[in-house]
């Protein structure tokens, strides 16, 4: 199961009174520890996520 945390994140900040301007999305490959962390997804059962979101807000 995917948890997304960084939209829960983000509706929470919208929630408050802040308004989304921008969301960056960073495509991450070739971390140092990649091959580490394949290993240890296979053995644990659980997903790599292969980007991170990077919200830009602005408060109205």
């Amino acid at each position: 199961m995917y948890q997304p945390l960084a939209f829960m994140v983000m509706q929470r900040f919208l929630k408050v009174g802040f308004t989304l301007k921008e969301d960056i999305i960073k495509h991450q490959h070739n971390c140092k520890a990649t091959g580490f962390w394949v290993n240890k997804s296979k053995e644990a059962n659980f997903l790599l996520i292969m980007h991170e979101h990077l919200f830009v807000f602005q408060k109205v």
